[in-house]
């Protein structure tokens, strides 16, 4: 089931970045908006969404790819479309007067999901049927984690 392989690709891209913070603190967080604010007075992205954080989705999906033995192109893909899918809801929250890491139930984890696998599908031969169900774990997966983490007091927040 290469699905789940996807969606575990997935779940490493999208995971890095808050153990990065952890372990890091704010060592090499470097906003990738460089606090650049829009028109509407709103930061493009916002500080939470850092070089660190997107370098370390590649990084570490890149290695679960490896460790999966799928291409390592694959996990580089996934963790830079996880990566675009977490700035892209970014982007659209903070335009909404949305706070940094304020939960939005399926901005939150549909594109953060479905970029990636979109970008992988050719690579792994994933087809409509496993993508849905990849989004749908992933879904699921991630409001699990995000409690679980929040309790262990390795998130700010729970989702």
């Amino acid at each position: 089931m290469i699905w789940l392989q996807a969606l575990l690709l997935v779940v490493v891209a999208n995971g890095a970045p808050v153990a990065a913070w952890r372990l890091l603190d704010r060592r090499w967080a470097l906003p990738v908006d460089a606090g650049m604010r829009l028109a509407d007075g709103r930061p493009l992205f916002g500080p939470t969404k850092t070089v660190r954080g997107a370098a370390s989705a590649v990084a570490a999906a890149t290695g679960a790819a490896l460790l999966l033995e799928l291409p390592w192109q694959a996990g580089a893909l996934a963790g830079a479309g996880a990566m675009t899918g977490d700035l892209l809801s970014s982007f659209v929250k903070r335009r909404l007067g949305m706070a940094p890491s304020r939960m939005a139930l399926g901005l939150d984890q549909i594109p953060e999901s479905l970029i990636p696998l979109l970008l992988v599908k050719h690579r792994l031969a994933l087809d409509a049927a496993d993508i849905a169900a990849a989004v749908l774990g992933f879904v699921v997966v991630e409001l699990a984690l995000s409690r679980v983490l929040f309790w262990l007091e390795l998130r700010k927040r729970p989702h």
